[in-house]
């Protein structure tokens, strides 16, 4: 059972002493910093994160955060009013004060933007201040007034909600860059229930907002009411665009009732469940039959994450998804492809996948082949033609007014041919079935114009060869299944001992390239086929630019005075003829 968890625990946690009545403790999302305030703050503050730790002056603290870069520390104590200390080298450690500007309005917290740009939330809206710590003071660049009974922030978009009317419901979104506010456009969650009178029914808790394959999404813990024709709960998805309105997108079907907790690892929307101690994962990339709100069930069976003995410490850990235990979860080879090719660390637990399947050495599992194949070849292709792109417009410099190219990112998704040729097609050349792989391999790269490396055809010619299937060999070679190239015809030529025709298709093949004539000459020479060499240059238009000298020594060790005789008058003739070069003396030639 241990090998089917796909969850497990970061290696390395980060430790801090536990929440207890002494001992107050506090996440910053942004920074990803746990602050451990002992006995209100009177004994110290200590702040720990993966590249933090350090201890901070005393007090009684509400909320505490670095700004990003840890250069200005933030400590809310009061309901009015945020101080502010600077951790900057050089710059003195005086403490410095803002208070709210909103007469009677309490501070519910604040979210850093910037190394040096601050939002105070209050429960009449929000402050946007620009910090100076050289001047320890602060400037506010914007201010926006509007009932607030909590509110969400999102460090990877750097966008704040605002939950407002009396039932919390409409959600009001604002997004900060480069010193600016933008208010976007607000929105609705469907409530399962209205009550009356109207009081506060959504709380922050079924809220969570996370970046999701590059787009920022509302996630709503939905819970139906006993007496609903579907009492499960769900997971509703909401798109919020910078511009435009939001949208509801996606539906996740959690089919059980309970507590749950909400998670984003990989891309993926991992769902806690209480009470059975287990996770279900959805993948919202996967889709499901065309409609206009995607409906979603679990990627994989529910599991739970992978043990741990945790000591009474406090840990903060990072969640990770283990690949290689959905490969037999998920029996849909090319739903699981989907899967994997969508994950940061997949590229070898595909490669694995790939030589699963030919295990089988199955043809009833072709189609199935060609599936994983094409999956695989069209990221290969849209990689290869990002690269292409970048390399055209590097070439051509940059034009006005555009921005510059960023060169593409080779994601452990691309599966190259080199890949799939060292880890998987190679190693199978025993079993007759690696031919109709290979050949489906093929097709698929020529389906996505993916120029084939010879290194394949050859893997094609040696395993017919091995299993003296040469009539296939001449087949796909006649029909120009395999591409010509100097390197293919080279290794016919070596295959002569084993099957004498392949001689004549070498020779044809290099023939068809128009581009190895000197190969052919060589070829032809080598087998004292001096007469044929001759012919040859002289067809392709090449007898007035060769060397005499090689047709002649190839004429002499046949011992055939005729041939060579017959050699020696084409080319003298050849001199004559050019620039009215002298003739030269059979005998003396003979006699080299």
């Amino acid at each position: 059972m241990s090998e089917e968890h796909y969850l497990e625990l970061c290696e390395n946690p980060v430790q801090f002493e536990h929440a207890s009545s002494v001992n107050n403790v506090f996440f910053d999302e942004a920074n990803k910093q746990v602050f451990a305030v002992r006995s209100g703050g009177a004994t110290g503050v200590v702040v720990k994160g993966r590249k933090t730790r350090a201890a901070l002056p005393s007090g009684e603290v509400k909320c505490i955060k670095f700004s990003i870069g840890n250069k200005i520390l933030a400590v809310q104590r009061t309901s009015k009013s945020v101080d502010f200390i600077n951790f900057i080298p050089d710059y003195p450690h005086t403490e410095f004060t803002q208070e709210c500007k909103t007469k009677n309005a309490s501070v519910l917290g604040f979210c850093w933007t910037n190394w040096n740009e601050i939002v105070f939330i209050t429960d009449q809206g929000i402050e946007f201040y620009q910090v100076f710590p050289d001047k320890r003071s602060l400037k506010l660049l914007k201010s926006q007034s509007i009932n607030v009974n909590w509110y969400q922030y999102c460090p990877e978009t750097a966008v704040i909600l605002l939950s407002t009317t009396v039932q919390g419901n409409v959600l009001q979104p604002f997004a900060f860059r480069n010193g600016t506010m933008s208010k976007m456009s607000k929105f609705e969650i469907e409530l399962p229930v209205v009550p009356k009178p109207a009081k506060l029914i959504l709380s922050e808790r079924d809220i969570a907002m996370a970046s999701i394959y590059g787009q920022l999404f509302v996630m709503y813990l939905k819970h139906h009411s006993r007496t609903a024709n579907s009492p499960c709960a769900e997971v509703v998805l909401y798109y919020l665009p910078r511009e435009g309105t939001c949208k509801k997108t996606h539906v996740l079907r959690l089919n059980t009732t309970g507590k749950f907790a909400l998670n984003i690892v990989d891309n993926l929307v991992v769902v806690h469940h209480q009470s059975s101690q287990t996770s279900l994962i959805f993948d919202i990339k996967l889709k499901e039959p065309d409609c206009t709100v995607n409906t979603h069930q679990p990627v994989l069976p529910a599991r739970s994450i992978h043990p741990y003995r945790i000591p009474l410490t406090g840990y903060l850990w990072y969640l990770q998804v283990k690949l290689p235990p959905t490969v037999n979860l998920l029996q849909d080879k090319g739903k699981l492809m989907d899967f994997l090719l969508r994950r940061r660390d997949c590229k070898m637990v595909i490669l694995s996948v790939c030589s699963q399947i030919l295990e089988g050495g199955e043809k009833g599992s072709l189609p199935v082949v060609a599936t994983v194949f094409d999956k695989l070849n069209q990221v290969y292709k849209e990689y290869l033609e990002a690269e292409q792109s970048y390399t055209v417009a590097m070439e051509s410099g940059p034009s006005r007014g555009s921005a510059a190219q960023k060169r593409p990112v080779r994601t452990q998704a691309v599966i190259d041919q080199s890949d799939m040729y060292t880890h998987v097609l190679s190693s199978f050349t025993e079993k007759k079935f690696i031919i109709a792989v290979l050949m489906e391999y093929i097709r698929s790269l020529n389906q996505f114009q993916i120029t084939v490396q010879h290194y394949l055809y050859e893997l094609v010619i040696k395993t017919l060869v091995q299993h003296n299937l040469f009539y296939m060999l001449h087949q796909f070679l006649q029909y120009h299944v395999l591409s010509d190239s100097k390197p293919l015809a080279c290794l016919l030529l070596s295959l002569e001992s084993t099957y004498p025709p392949a001689h004549q298709l070498s020779l044809d093949m290099l023939k068809r390239l128009s581009t190895a004539n000197d190969e052919i000459v060589e070829v032809l020479l080598s087998k004292q086929q001096v007469l044929g060499a001759l012919r040859f240059i002289r067809s392709v238009g090449a007898h007035d630019n060769v060397s005499s000298r090689k047709f002649l020594d190839a004429a002499r060790q046949t011992e055939d005075q005729m041939l060579f005789y017959t050699v020696f008058r084409s080319f003298q003739q050849r001199n004559q003829r050019l620039r009215g070069n002298p003739a030269f003396n059979l005998g003396d030639v003979w006699a080299q």
